[in-house]
């Protein structure tokens, strides 16, 4: 069954967006509410009116323009100011002398800051600065003097939407810093995951056709130079970074991985024992519980490859007659598993040596396999003593993928 991913992102600016289309049905409703307290000092109140029945229509008309920054366009900008400083310009026109030289309001009232705040979210702090500019030569040209309380409020919209205006770019910014990080990391995991899938078939056949054909000799030995020098470019192409790879080849690489583990692609839980059971052999001892050891079906086939990966590892470093054994302990939160063999072991530096060198098969293959699941690989090694191998792996690892890939499979 093909697995899909459900990434959700969730813009910064929405909130901001939601907020803004609250303050403008609210102010409306308060700017027409102030303007019904003090009808009867209006010298002109039907002009008021007229232009309160299209600030309502329009407030109304307009509220999904302010759905998001795309259906926010310039023209609807550009709209929605000049409504407000008409309104501004026209309080002389249809408002008391007194009453506007005693500092009341204008007919928008605050509803023009609405208009100065939608700039700011488009547009960033510049955006917002030309229109509280606009905002502000329009309340000095309606008080006819720069009154003190006229400037208290012109520089206090001028303050707040530039303020706003610097918070949006930035939230913007960091979003889409946040966004590469996730790509970036995304295209790790999926090098990673490949170079743990070609350590486990590709670059093992190439270094065994380059030992059987230099020992063989003649032809085979040509052969096997070229399969050396192939091992090599494959492995310093791994070790350098792959672009991720597509969706359907993701898919069909992991239902590769489970056929050849014996599985079938479910989505129920798995049994351990059935994976790690095709390795129990003449040199390879399997100690395990009466009782199924089931884990998430992706989690038991990455431990079993894991469990195989320290396999190859004796097999090709401890020597063909070294003895291994497995045991698998089932605790109430994590399953354990310990691969132990006889073997020389390994000497100081060696495993930092060879991730230097591209060879991936503790780094990737075990360690790399078990920090996706969020368990940890611990490898112990005393010269002449053998080597042990602990996979500790947690039985609940949905959590810890979704949160590592930022992604919801169903």
């Amino acid at each position: 069954m093909a697995r899909r991913e459900k990434v959700t992102r969730m813009s910064v600016e929405q909130p901001l967006w939601r907020a803004l289309t609250g303050y403008r049905v609210l102010t409306t409703v308060y700017a027409v509410g102030l303007f019904a307290t003090a009808y009867e000092e209006f010298v002109r109140p039907w002009l008021a009116v007229a232009y309160f029945a299209v600030l309502c229509v329009w407030t109304l008309a307009t509220l999904p323009r302010l759905a998001n920054a795309a259906r926010c366009t310039r023209g609807f900008l550009a709209a929605d100011l000049t409504l407000a400083v008409t309104g501004i310009l026209l309080t002389p026109l249809a408002d008391a002398p007194e009453r506007i030289h005693a500092g009341g309001p204008t007919l928008p009232s605050i509803w023009t800051a609405g208009s100065v705040l939608a700039f700011a979210i488009k547009g960033g702090w510049r955006w917002a600065a030309l229109a509280s500019t606009l905002v502000a030569v329009a309340n000095l040209v309606e008080r006819g003097s720069p009154a003190r309380d006229t400037v208290h409020n012109v520089i206090l919209v001028w303050v707040a939407s530039i303020a706003i205006g610097y918070v949006v770019e930035v939230a913007r910014a960091s979003e889409r810093t946040l966004a590469r990080a996730l790509e970036i990391e995304a295209a790790t995991r999926e090098r990673e995951r490949l170079a743990r899938d070609i350590h486990d078939s590709v670059l093992q056949v190439l270094a065994m056709v380059k030992r059987r054909g230099t020992a063989l000799g003649g032809e085979a030995a040509e052969l096997g130079r070229l399969a050396g020098e192939q091992e090599v470019a494959l492995r310093t192409l791994v070790s350098g970074g792959l672009v991720p790879v597509s969706r359907a080849s993701r898919d069909a690489a992991e239902g590769a991985v489970v056929r050849a583990a014996g599985e079938p692609d479910a989505d129920g839980p798995a049994d351990l024992r059935a994976l790690l059971a095709p390795y129990a052999g003449a040199r390879v001892s399997l100690a395990e519980p009466g009782a199924p050891v089931t884990l998430a079906p992706r989690a038991a086939r990455e431990v079993a490859a894991a469990v195989g990966a320290a396999l190859d590892n004796v097999s090709r470093h401890a020597g063909e007659h070294a003895r291994a054994w497995i045991l698998v302990e089932d605790e109430p939160d994590e399953v354990i598993v310990t691969v132990r063999d006889d073997g020389p072991g390994i000497p100081r530096g060696r495993l930092a040596q060879a991730e230097g060198e591209g060879r991936l098969g503790v780094a990737q293959s075990i360690r790399g396999r078990l920090r996706d699941l969020g368990g940890s690989a611990e490898l112990v090694s005393v010269p002449g003593q053998g080597t042990e191998v602990e996979l500790r792996v947690p039985k609940d690892t949905s959590d810890t993928h979704g949160t590592r890939g930022k992604a919801e499979r169903r």
